[in-house]
């Protein structure tokens, strides 16, 4: 049996998830946050199996004090001690063209986890700062790192380089890498349990950032996050593509800088600046209620949807299964269907009593459907915890 601490560390934040690990098993047995780390108000909270959530307001300086304080709270609900910690597993955002896969931890990797940071400039200094804090707290255990960029690396060529002067990949490394890649792997594989084999399966991970993918025979063949995770569809507050010249002249003719258009594309728009509401459940609220806003953003959001899966039917030459996870791909019936009643053609057929299911993985179509549309709950921390297991053997 093996204890895996997976971490996920954020500019102010700090998620956890203990797994015990008995051969193929995996189980959470506590999980919790560290929170504004850095801010007034800091706390640490711990939901042990089977128990309501505790927390503990606590002056969290920095990762430090957060590493230490979750340390803490599980030697006091679930730890007799911290030698019974085999490994912690970390979430990076950005692993670039260096990590295909997930690696241990050295000096090495982290001297390029931060070199890379000025491609995740919110995640991957706040991910070093997690693995040094947890190489201070427990000089020798093992750590892992897993790249969320890790699973499109399997794409070709054609897919990942844009057409800008061949140097900008060269010597600057521009190029798509996607985002999602942990959750994207996990919904693929177990799909393909579902379907029984490998097939040519579009995963769309609709959350507040959202990115859809084409995996065939289990690889990476194109995604829809490029450089950054401002790429692709529609989000909660991210504009998704847009023609590249409209950021050119709107600070040309709006007097923008750098900053301000940054700002304006990842947090003042997508969802949020058509209609207001950047969460989908007040956008749904409101399409419901007859809010022309939200029914616009609602039906621009289904339609840069529709835009990605058509294109990556095209890309594969077919499509076996079309799979929904995340907040909004797991738990929004009405997106699931306004999608699935547009890809008709498909000969893709709903079931309205499936698509009710919440919290489980579920075929959502019908068993005469040409296209298996499914629905998967994601689980990127047990990816994690798998990967780190795999790694220290």
């Amino acid at each position: 049996m093996k204890k895996i601490l997976v971490l996920n560390s954020g500019s102010s934040s700090l998620k956890y998830q203990l797994f015990n690990v008995e051969g193929d098993s995996y189980d959470v047995i506590a999980k919790g946050n560290a929170e504004r780390i850095g801010i007034d108000g800091s706390f640490v909270s711990i939901k042990v199996k089977g128990g309501e959530t505790q927390e503990k307001k606590v002056a969290l300086p920095s990762h430090n004090e957060a590493i230490k304080e979750v340390l803490g709270l599980l030697l006091q609900n679930v730890l007799q001690s911290l030698d019974e910690l085999d490994a912690v597993g970390h979430r990076i955002v950005q692993g670039g063209s260096y990590f295909d896969r997930s690696v241990l931890i050295d000096d090495e990797v982290i001297r390029k986890i931060s070199e890379l940071s000025i491609m995740a400039p919110l995640h991957n200094p706040a991910a070093v700062l997690g693995i040094n804090a947890v190489k201070k707290a427990l000089p020798h255990i093992a750590q892992v790192a897993t790249f969320d960029t890790a699973f499109h690396q399997t794409m070709p060529r054609e897919a990942f380089l844009y057409p800008l002067p061949y140097e900008q990949y060269e010597k600057y490394q521009i190029r798509r890498y996607g985002a999602h890649g942990t959750s994207h792997r996990y919904v693929s594989e177990a799909a393909a349990k579902m379907l029984g084999r490998k097939g040519k399966f579009v995963t769309c991970h609709l959350g507040n950032g959202a990115s859809i993918s084409a995996v065939a025979d289990g690889k990476c063949v194109d995604t829809s996050m490029g450089f950054t995770p401002l790429a692709g569809i529609m989000m909660g507050t991210r504009s998704g593509d847009l023609d590249p010249y409209i950021p050119l002249h709107i600070m040309k003719y709006q007097n923008l800088s750098v900053d301000e258009m940054n700002d304006m594309l990842n947090k003042k728009s997508g969802m949020l600046g058509i209609c207001g509401y950047s969460d989908s459940r007040d956008v749904e609220k409101k399409f419901n209620e007859g809010d022309d806003k939200a029914k616009a953003a609602l039906e621009i959001y289904v339609h840069t949807i529709l835009r990605f899966i058509g294109s990556y039917i095209a890309v594969m030459g077919g499509v076996d299964a079309i799979v929904f996870t995340a907040g909004i791909g797991e738990n929004s019936q009405l997106v699931r269907r306004m999608v699935c009643e547009r890809l008709a053609y498909l000969g893709i057929k709903l079931d309205a009593a499936q698509n009710a299911i919440r919290g489980q993985d579920v075929e959502i179509s019908t068993p005469d459907s040409k296209v298996k549309v499914y629905v998967i709950p994601t689980n990127e921390e047990f990816m994690i915890a798998k990967d780190t297991v795999a790694l220290i053997h």
